[in-house]
């Protein structure tokens, strides 16, 4: 059914439930997996005297990469030999962009009625993303009690 999945993952608790929704599609069909950080380019860059933008971008590539690791940590824990790919841009246009060059079958999306992929999928980006995009769109949309994240074993122990 599907063969190349693109997981869009910022590590929300949004984008965790699709992160395991897009695992159990991947194991299931077989699909090789490719996980996408993108890294928006920082509005603290244009803040100006005072902040040395090297350290805005430096602080927000850590956290990104951090983000990243632990979404392919969980991906191999699941027995998915998944590759992560983190890029720097609007978050649309490098989903469209990635998409086409993986010619990926499937994108698996988190939502938030708060924030998000919300705001874009009412406005004209959202609609372009559904014009640009030859592949399927799973917009996961976990339920609270899936939000809600479980204790690790070390925490019940």
């Amino acid at each position: 059914m599907y063969h190349t999945i693109l997981l869009a993952y910022d590590g929300s608790r949004e984008c965790r439930v699709a992160l395991r929704e897009g695992a159990e599609l991947a194991v299931a069909c077989s699909a090789s997996v490719i996980l996408l950080s993108v890294m928006p380019i920082s509005l603290g860059l244009s803040i100006g005297e005072g902040f040395s933008a090297g350290d805005i971008l430096t602080a927000d590539h850590e956290r990104q990469v951090a983000i990243l690791n632990e979404g392919v940590t969980r991906l191999h824990q699941l027995g998915l030999n998944a590759q992560g790919r983190l890029v720097l841009g609007d978050p649309i246009e490098q989903i469209v962009a990635i998409a086409h060059e993986i010619e990926a079958d499937l994108i698996v999306l988190g939502h938030s009625r708060r924030s998000g992929i919300s705001r874009w999928w009412r406005s004209s980006v959202g609609a372009s993303l559904l014009d640009e995009l030859e592949c399927s769109i799973l917009v996961a949309q976990g339920k609270e009690q899936d939000l809600v994240q479980q204790p690790s074993s070390k925490d019940t122990n």
